[in-house]
């Protein structure tokens, strides 16, 4: 399934539910392989990918799951700090999901659950680790910010689900033991894979986006 750009940025979402059926390797190699194009600081491309599914997909969601539920964790890079206008969108997308999902707020129980999916990849057949070089500090993350947009929209011109996954980098020791990472490898984020299942209510909820003359400033 070929779709244009515009419909692309229009209709993609982040999936919250997948069929269990894994994508077929040609797919997901052509996703891949537009993915690549992404442009970087002076061709760098510092992003790596790591590739997960069946037993090594299952086995890295087992390790997430225990370490949340341990209270450990740890991220490579500085967590932010989210205020002003950044605070508000964070909790507008998070009180909508929890809406659509009919969870209460003081539903501790069922937030909690729903949370842990984001460790479980949201029952997505494939997970992808991205990685990013060390010594590119602030500016190989932004890269692999472009591959994980990129990569996003190639897979849902392929039909495909995706989630890009902070969440996973808050458990960069779990992942980097697992993945037996050297040192100078800075883990960014995962991005989940599958085909979106359209039977759960998850997948109709949407974010809201800010007016492009609200982050656009002309100047002539």
């Amino acid at each position: 399934m070929k779709v244009e750009l515009n419909e692309i940025l229009q209709e993609r979402y982040s999936c919250r539910a997948f069929a269990s059926e894994p994508v077929e390797q040609s797919v997901l190699a052509d996703v891949f392989a537009l993915a690549q194009r992404t442009p970087s600081w002076c061709n760098t491309q510092p992003w790596q990918v790591h590739l997960l599914s069946g037993e090594a997909r299952a086995s890295l969601s087992k390790a997430l799951v225990e370490s949340v539920l341990a209270g450990q964790g740890g991220s490579d890079f500085p967590l932010p700090d989210y205020v002003g206008a950044s605070d508000d969108r964070r909790k507008v997308a998070g009180f909508g999901l929890y809406q659509a999902l009919e969870i209460a707020r003081e539903d501790k129980l069922a937030r909690g659950a729903q949370m842990l999916k984001n460790f479980e990849f949201f029952g997505a057949p494939h997970v992808a680790v991205i990685t990013t070089d060390a010594p590119l500090g602030f500016y190989g993350g932004v890269d692999c910010g472009g591959f994980v947009a990129n990569l996003v929209n190639a897979a849902h011109a392929q039909g495909l689900g995706t989630c890009a996954q902070g969440a996973i980098a808050m458990q960069a020791p779990v992942v980097r033991e697992f993945l037996d990472l050297p040192e100078d490898r800075l883990v960014v984020c995962a991005v989940s894979i599958g085909r979106p299942d359209a039977s759960d209510p998850v997948n109709a909820f949407r974010t809201e986006r800010a007016e492009a003359a609200d982050v656009v400033t002309y100047l002539s």
